[in-house]
């Protein structure tokens, strides 16, 4: 089975050259556009406007003017319009997934996660509470209110633009904020096409504001701002300094998720035949351009053997292809992109690591034209090796053989991120013990992720970054607490 790839103008959902401003599609002051590529033919989709500081600016003066009603407006009624937006994804969503394979070229997934995740906001829209405070006299009345912000920002970045739009959006104005967000260059169209139906909801002009662009030009120009309130930013961990940087010139509040390179650890006791699909999917899936991708596999020598073995099998039967047929693994999004995961394919066998299997491009006349990587897998790999150290974004495993708990522990640890690690064992008190080790935001145990909760928090301990999107606290974090004290007169 294939999945015809729509010309995104038929869609009715995106159109030819234009951003949503103040509640109006335009394209950019300059005039400029960006073209946008389908990475697995590298033929262009569609064009959509390169905006810059100008755009930004209109953005947030259109944001700032829409905000005191949408602050005022119940909290209820904004759940509702919140609700109203899920049904429409959910009427579209064939349309929408077919628009995100076309320019991210990942595959078909299942059921799409946006409209569930406005649901969950929309539940916590009207149930953003203050406090009520003791005080040393009953003639005084102590609380806090949590107010919104105002004009809020947002960065995202392209390997899921769906759900990061809607991670950053839904919760915002959730809580009364406004919000500017650009997405990113290189798969602005799903972003685009679910503001559209944020309008088509019934969700205000102005409210949601989408500007496209360069992250140098219009990325920048966002943190930067000073109508900006509270800014948000998913991405590599050098732009999220310099976007910090930007946020400390106006004392704006930040969160911030960046890279990981996260490790999976096989303790000696571990289910392998349980663990390989998913150490497999932990790092092909989205061709491995996920910050939380399994990268680094932590296995004690006692199974080391018996595990590598059974992946490079599991590899072998990995289906690579574009993202409109029936495969487990699409190209990688650009050709810069491709060019940086070969050159990190070069370095591990500079480095002296074994490569098991894949290193290089699928052979065959339909990768020619597109963007795309072997899945791979490098052997012997040294905790100080760069393969082991930095985020490749590809679907590039790396198999850190180690003796024992501690050292699986001290391995597991020992690069400058932490956002999410997987620990697999037969032992209970083995996993707590990994568990509390473990620095990471999340921390799963006999599975890759926190599949099967719902709302769970995700964000990163040190160098990946800081706050914390999803979970109960979600529209919260887009709120600031006002103490107010009353003292009666009579």
């Amino acid at each position: 089975m294939t999945i015809a790839p729509p010309d995104p103008r038929l869609t009715g959902l995106v159109t030819e050259n234009t951003q949503l401003i103040g509640g109006e599609w335009v394209p950019a002051a300059s005039g400029q556009t960006i073209e946008v590529l389908d990475p697995a033919t590298g033929e262009t989709l569609l064009h959509v406007p390169r905006g810059n500081a100008s755009d930004v600016d209109a953005a947030v003066s259109a944001a700032a003017a829409a905000f005191p009603k949408w602050r005022d407006t119940s909290p209820t009624f904004r759940a509702g319009l919140l609700m109203r937006w899920a049904e429409l994804i959910d009427k579209h969503e064939q349309e929408i997934d077919r628009l995100e394979i076309s320019e991210v070229g990942r595959p078909h997934w299942g059921p799409l996660p946006m409209s569930r995740m406005l649901t969950y906001f929309a539940g916590q829209a009207d149930k953003v509470h203050g406090l009520s405070l003791p005080t040393h006299t009953p003639d005084v009345l102590g609380l806090t209110l949590r107010e919104p912000y105002g004009v809020v920002g947002g960065i995202i970045p392209w390997n899921a633009p769906g759900p990061n739009f809607v991670m950053d959006v839904g919760p915002a104005i959730a809580a009364g904020n406004t919000i500017v967000i650009k997405p990113a260059e290189d798969a602005p169209l799903t972003p685009l096409a679910l503001a559209r139906l944020a309008m088509q909801a019934g969700i205000p002009p102005g409210v949601i504001n989408v500007v496209t662009g360069y992250g140098p030009e219009a990325g920048a120009a966002i943190p930067a701002h000073p109508g900006i309130s509270r800014m948000s930013f998913t991405g590599s961990p050098a732009t999220g300094s310099a976007v910090m940087a930007a946020c400390a010139r106006n004392h704006t509040p930040l969160h911030l998720e960046l890279g990981g390179k996260s490790p999976q650890v096989l303790l000696d006791d571990a289910d392998v035949d349980a663990a390989i699909p998913q150490l497999t999917r932990g790092i092909t899936h989205n061709s491995g351009q996920i910050c939380a991708a399994g990268s680094r596999l932590v296995v004690d020598r006692k199974i080391h053997a018996e595990v590598v073995r059974k992946l490079r099998e599991a590899f072998a039967r990995v289906r690579v292809g574009p993202g409109t047929e029936q495969v487990d693994m699409g190209p990688l999004i650009s050709a810069k992109q491709h060019q940086r995961v070969l050159g990190y394919l070069k370095v591990g066998r500079e480095e002296g690591a074994e490569l098991v299997t894949g290193g290089g491009v699928p052979a065959g006349e339909k990768f020619e034209r597109g963007f795309f990587v072997e899945p791979t897998i490098f052997d012997q790999v040294r905790p100080d090796m760069r393969i082991a150290q930095e985020e490749i974004f590809g679907p590039v495993l790396s198999v850190l053989p180690v003796d024992g708990d501690e050292e699986a522990l001290e391995v597991a640890n020992g690069t400058e991120y932490g956002l999410v690690a997987s620990v697999w064992t037969s032992d209970i008190g083995r996993a707590v013990r990994m568990v509390r080790g473990l620095q990471a935001g999340q921390v799963a145990v006999n599975q890759w992720l926190s599949g099967g909760v719902i709302g769970a928090p995700f964000g990163g301990y040190r160098g990946s970054g800081f706050g914390r999107t999803m979970g109960a606290d979600s529209v919260l974090s887009y709120t600031q607490v006002k103490t107010v004290s009353i003292r009666g007169t009579r």
